[in-house]
């Protein structure tokens, strides 16, 4: 299949999602621009989660175990600036989007640490973009060069450069200045990757609190009521599990309820959220 197939099959995919999503049909639980900007939201979160878990831990690591080491290197050389930019232009439209839906002075204190998780992974990934690859790639040319004067670099694997780095100090040299820049071009990539692994957990505890309360909250009209009674004595986490009990009348389902919600205090419907 070509790119373009593909291309076409992902907007069927696409088209197909937005025929059958509530708006279509008349609801009126979220605005239309509320609704772009969730998806846009969603979409451009995993893309930058999927391509940094799949460069960071599989391509990369296959890659380097099955290829010839100049030739690995150069093809890591035009796959890097590409991969940064994806996983930053990815991240400043989740911050955007992100931000929009939730404004910084009515946000709860959740909101703001997934805010700066969003913001440090695009920094971490600009800065790898504009200052650690070129220093990396500058650097690998350089030795590369060094290493075909050397009749090595055909090979898989490190042995062999660091059998000729013994006896060649100009080559030593390189080795452990590329050894710097790269250890700190990943260490961005991991925090950039770990900003968003956190905003990944925030996401699916949110989305399973959206899924209990909608479940709770239109299925129990009592539960509801004593729900608005309780609003100004009881934390949210308690809340839930007196719904709980009511709808369910089992302790067990109490419990599940309040253990996956209960660190959830500033809580709104899902109709405001993030993930409805």
């Amino acid at each position: 299949m070509g790119w373009l197939s593909r291309f076409l099959a992902a907007v069927a995919f696409f088209a197909v999602g937005v025929l059958f999503s509530p708006e279509t049909f008349g609801s009126k639980s979220v605005t239309h621009l509320s609704a772009y900007l969730k998806l846009a939201h969603l979409l451009c979160f995993s893309t930058a989660f999927g391509a940094a878990l799949w460069v960071t831990f599989i391509g990369g690591i296959i890659m380097f175990k099955n290829l010839p080491r100049h030739q690995f290197g150069n093809l890591q050389s035009k796959m890097f600036p590409a991969y940064f930019s994806l996983v930053g232009i990815c991240c400043a439209i989740s911050v955007a989007a992100f931000g929009y839906l939730h404004p910084w002075k009515s946000a709860s204190t959740a909101e703001k640490y997934q805010l700066g998780f969003l913001i440090s992974s695009f920094a971490f990934s600009l800065t790898n973009l504009f200052v650690f690859t070129p220093m990396t790639i500058e650097v690998m040319k350089q030795r590369h060069k060094v290493e075909r004067e050397e009749n090595i670099g055909t090979e898989i694997g490190w042995s062999k450069n660091k059998e000729v780095a013994k006896a060649n100090p100009k080559l030593a040299a390189m080795n452990k200045k590329f050894g710097m820049i790269h250890a700190l071009s990943s260490l961005a990539n991991i925090m950039s990757f770990g900003g968003l692994a956190m905003h990944s957990w925030y996401l699916a505890a949110f989305e399973n609190c959206a899924l209990i309360y909608d479940h709770i909250f239109r299925s129990n009209g009592t539960a509801a009521i004593i729900l608005v009674l309780l609003a100004p004595h009881v934390s949210v986490s308690w809340k839930w599990t007196y719904m709980a009990v009511i709808s369910s009348r089992k302790f067990l389902v109490a419990l599940l309820v309040y253990y996956s919600c209960r660190s959830w205090e500033g809580y709104e419907h899902p109709s405001s959220s993030l993930c409805s």
